[in-house]
């Protein structure tokens, strides 16, 4: 019994020898549906919402253009408490989130302390080329509020 091939990726080489995605439809409705929003999205969510536009994308042709699009650093990812990878288009510089565990509203934030820190434990120990995620869950303020 062998082992099955790898799936074909959908991935072609730029001029600078840079992997990147090749643009179809279904990719585009996916980059356009997460655009609208600042959260997190599962891709159940988003196959969901695709579908409720009359889009005809299968699900698994979603999981597969979101987890190229995480390849290539077009959206970034997080795990939840639950297992389940949720997505988001993020800006292209660095940063970290700030999540509301209850509503999902998410902020981009700098951290440059964290940066020196990560810089400098990496040289102590002698890495180098150190990249990090750092996500901060909380409550944002209209789910803290009292009655919320």
């Amino acid at each position: 019994m062998g082992v099955a091939p790898a799936p074909a990726r959908l991935l072609t080489m730029t001029a600078d020898s840079q992997p990147r995605q090749r643009n179809t439809r279904q990719r585009a409705a996916v980059a356009s549906l997460l655009a609208e929003s600042d959260e997190f999205r599962s891709a159940q969510d988003i196959h969901a919402a695709l579908r409720s536009r009359g889009a005809s994308v299968g699900l698994a042709t979603v999981y597969r253009n979101l987890g190229l699009m995480a390849e290539l650093g077009e959206v970034d990812t997080l795990v939840r408490d639950d297992g389940e990878t949720v997505y988001r288009q993020c800006s292209d510089v660095h940063h970290h989130h700030l999540v509301c565990r209850q509503c999902g509203r998410t902020v981009e934030i700098a951290g440059p302390a964290v940066e020196s820190w990560a810089n400098g434990v990496a040289t102590e120990h002698g890495f180098s080329e150190v990249s990090h995620t750092l996500e901060l869950v909380g409550l944002c303020a209209g789910c803290a509020a009292p009655g919320a």
